[in-house]
């Protein structure tokens, strides 16, 4: 056996090597731009303040004063199959713009400090939008931390909540 075969069998090893990390660092990357991400960003702007990756359970609520009744209202959300899902509605009183009946499979309890809330809801959003208030905030609770939606995005934003596959973040401009 000659240095050359043992020259040549070196440089096939390390190209070998070379070629398997770069299948790696590509299947690394095709992973991770087709994750789903649960993006919050400006509709008008197209600032980004959340991304977040989109686990199943994922949940996430924003709570205000309701504009005509003036009473505080809490939506809750919830990741299911790679959609933003209602998952509950809580709020103090009946009366105009909430809703005063259940339908389908929905249940009404009450929590300790006699607050209504709702369960059971059969809805999906594909964006979820919210325009941050003027005159009360919206008070974004995720990965239990309180946010101020007015605090972080202004007053009368226009918020987008989205599930978003990586290179779709990329090729919006989200």
């Amino acid at each position: 056996m000659s240095c050359k075969l043992s020259s040549d069998f070196k440089k096939r090893i390390i190209a070998a090597a070379v070629l398997m990390i770069i299948i790696t660092a590509a299947a690394f990357a095709i992973k991770g731009l087709s994750a789903e991400y649960l993006v919050l960003y400006d509709s008008d702007t197209g600032v980004r303040y959340i991304t977040e990756k989109a686990e199943e359970g994922l949940m996430f609520s924003v709570e205000f004063i309701h504009s005509v009744n003036q009473t505080p209202v809490k939506d809750t959300y919830i990741i299911e199959n790679g959609e933003i899902c209602a998952y509950s509605t809580t709020y103090r009183s009946f009366g105009a713009g909430v809703q005063t009946a259940l339908e389908g499979n929905q249940k009404m309890t009450y929590d300790d400090e006699g607050n209504m809330i709702i369960t059971g809801f059969d809805i999906t959003y594909d964006p979820l939008r919210y325009i941050v208030g003027t005159v009360s905030d919206h008070i974004l609770t995720f990965q239990g931390e309180e946010i101020s939606l007015r605090n972080m995005c202004g007053r009368n934003a226009k918020v987008v909540f989205e599930i978003a596959a990586g290179y779709e973040i990329l090729t919006k401009g989200m």
